[in-house]
């Protein structure tokens, strides 16, 4: 017990964990969960649910519990050591479950069981995990069998090894900038660059390639000469164009080829078949058609868009020929200019203590639960911990990592910590514990962190994962919150979330301007959704074009070939911006190389549909003075959030919304009807 990895008593030990501990803890864990699976697998042994998880699962979750805090300290407190003890054990985790879900025996336990003898819940774990066995290889054989094993412990190495190299380009950049660079730059983002050069006893002001630096220069910098500095660092990390070190080009190549033999080994023509089974679209030629008349319909509004800002950018900028490092200065100089107001503006409105305070409200007032502080270890003192309670018991606890700081890979998400279950081995009850993670920039001295609107639908977005996870009311552990749920409908809770951002019951709730305390003035407000779907059909294009190029690449591209010229050709189908060409986007797309999307990157477009359709339930029943209706929110927790994975997303909706969903709200939301 000396080992804080091995402390499974309540909540994990992320204070005492160190490097040194990572290996000896996942070996003792491995040879537990070894054991268990000798045991079950055992002629005698008998293929009976409960049994089988009082032994197997108790000692897989247990594993999976432990890796889990490992794989959040490498992404949110990376050092070289922790980095190392990581990557020692990556590959022995990644033989284990490679094994587990590829054992024929164990294959052979589960379709013996009986699914009559079974709960609904069990029933859908069951049918899950028959699935997926046939998925991890448990019917391949022979020579067949042992490449797939090697293939997805290599997959996990060049997985782990683009994140490090997305994460080192980021940090390995730095530009020390003059203040007469800096004109146009807001204040605290100045203020936070000088902090950073002070800090290393450095002149000028360290401007960096992380989102709180680099975009407010982008947006707000009159200096084109700085802008195109940053642009070209920026959309060339981690690529040929950048330090070799860092390079992921041979890794996406090979990343791509692997997927592809996996995909045949188990029978199948391509990865984007492969990564359908377990989703709700039927195949990839569906996505595609989607992803296309989305694109079709979204194409008129960008074109306008764009046409909108070439005639502004010559007539009020001097800019006759904006290139990709303008199309940011110039959006947002437009925006200012049609609606009077600016980014810069707004975040005064949004320091981050009275947003939270917001956002927590909705959540208690449409869920019926009271969210309170608590106490729990954890990696950073900027960490926050908090418990949800329904009449007094508690429902679930989060953890709140809020800021970006060194040794924190970018971006925002949400990850689970353990799972509701109804335990097999002691029949207690253990409630959903969660992470909540963003990467807001930090507060100037003495003040609290201020948030850009986006930054604000950031975190309710990912609160709405949360929710997802801890409000479940579903006891099997594969099919609680989020488990089980199929991955293209895993962003309807966190998308439907950001709708909340844009009314005034609940956003005057959580401004407060940050030297005067006023809440934000109706008439920005009224700006702020005048301005909602500014450049919606470019942002759209945007996003249909990552899907697009995701999908092709794991259904019609040639992996032994280069990847450039299918990027070029779906950036000339899709998109109306060109980017110049030695952009490297590809190259830290991380959702897809390292972060569980491939082939599923539609999954943001297709869920926004589900999402946009379950909101104008709440549209549809909100009061007199727009706040959204308490019953609405009851029906929507009962049929949605409590539901998880326990049956199809598709039945989960139906039972809020009493049909299937349709375009027609996400294209009104969006102001393309």
């Amino acid at each position: 017990m000396s080992n804080p990895l091995l402390d499974f008593n309540d909540l994990p030990l992320f204070d005492a964990v160190r490097p040194e501990h990572v290996v000896p803890a996942l070996q003792e864990l491995l040879a537990q969960a070894d054991q268990a699976l000798a045991a079950v697998t055992e002629p005698g042994f008998p293929a009976e649910w409960t049994a089988m998880a009082r032994t197997l699962d108790v000692a897989t979750e247990r594993l999976s519990r432990a890796w889990g805090v490992v794989g959040h300290l490498n992404a949110v407190a990376d050092t070289p050591e922790l980095r190392a003890a990581y990557n020692e054990a990556l590959p022995k985790v990644t033989e284990f479950f490679t094994r587990l879900g590829a054992d024929e025996r164990l294959y052979a336990k589960y379709k013996a069981i009986e699914p009559a003898t079974l709960s609904a819940e069990q029933r859908q774990a069951h049918k899950n995990a028959v699935r997926n066995f046939a998925l991890s290889g448990a019917e391949l054989e022979g020579a067949a069998k042992e490449r797939f094993a090697v293939i997805q412990e290599r997959q996990a190495e060049l997985s782990q090894k683009f994140s490090e190299n997305a994460l080192d380009a980021t940090e390995a950049y730095a530009y020390y900038a003059a203040q007469d660079e800096l004109d146009g730059v807001p204040a605290d983002v100045i203020a936070a660059a000088r902090a950073a050069a002070q800090a290393e006893g450095k002149a000028g002001h360290k401007l960096t390639l992380k989102m709180p630096s680099y975009l407010p220069v982008m947006q707000f910098g009159h200096n084109r000469t700085l802008r195109e500095r940053l642009y070209r660092a920026y959309v060339t990390r981690a690529s040929d164009q950048g330090d070799p070190k860092f390079d992921n080009t041979p890794l996406v190549r090979e990343i791509l080829a692997l997927r592809r033999e996996e995909a045949r080994l188990l029978g199948y023509q391509n990865f984007g078949e492969v990564s359908l089974v377990q989703k709700m679209a039927e195949s990839p030629k569906q996505v595609v058609q989607f992803l296309r008349d989305l694109a079709h319909r979204a194409r008129p509004h960008a074109l306008r868009d764009v046409a909108d800002m070439r005639s502004f950018a010559d007539e009020h900028l001097g800019l006759a020929d904006p290139q990709a490092w303008d199309w940011p200065y110039v959006g947002e100089k437009l925006k200012e200019a049609r609606y009077s107001f600016s980014e810069q503006e707004i975040k005064q409105y949004f320091p981050a203590p009275k947003v939270l305070a917001g956002l927590f409200k909705i959540i208690e007032t449409l869920f019926e639960v009271a969210i309170r502080r608590d106490y729990a270890p954890a990696w950073h003192p900027a960490v926050e911990f908090y418990r949800i309670e329904r009449e007094g018991k508690l429902v679930g606890q989060f953890y709140l990592d809020p800021s970006a700081r060194s040794g924190k890979r970018g971006g925002a998400w949400m990850d689970d910590v353990r799972a509701r279950w109804l335990r097999p081995d002691d029949g207690k009850l253990q409630m959903p514990v969660a992470h909540l993670v963003c990467n807001f920039a930090e507060g100037a001295a003495a003040k609290p962190p201020l948030l850009t609107h986006d930054d604000v639908i950031t975190l309710f977005h990912e609160s709405g994962h949360g929710l997802h996870h801890m409000l479940t009311q579903v006891n099997e552990r594969d099919v609680s919150g989020i488990s089980g749920v199929e991955w293209d409908a895993v962003e309807l809770p966190s998308q439907f979330m950001e709708n909340f951002c844009w009314e005034w019951g609940v956003l005057k709730h959580m401004t407060a301007h940050v030297e005067t305390g006023e809440p934000l003035p109706r008439e920005l407000f009224d700006k702020m959704l005048e301005a909602k779907n500014f450049q919606s059909g470019l942002g759209t294009l945007r996003q249909i074009e990552f899907s697009l190029l995701d999908m092709l690449l794991h259904t019609e591209h040639d992996p032994d070939a280069d990847v450039l010229p299918l990027v070029q050709q779906v950036r000339e189908e899709i998109s109306v911006l060109h980017p110049p060409a030695f952009n490297r986007m590809l190259h830290t797309f991380s959702h897809i190389f390292a972060g569980g999307y491939a082939a599923g990157y539609y999954s943001y477009k297709w869920a926004e549909v589900l999402s946009a359709d379950a909101y104008a339930a709440f549209e549809e029943t909100a009061g007199k003075d727009g706040m959204p209706s308490v019953q609405t929110g009851r029906k929507y927790r009962q049929a949605i959030l409590e539901a998880g994975g326990s049956r199809p997303a598709m039945e989960s909706f139906k039972a809020f919304r009493g049909r299937e969903p349709t375009l027609d709200a996400l294209l009104r939301h969006q102001g393309m009807a």
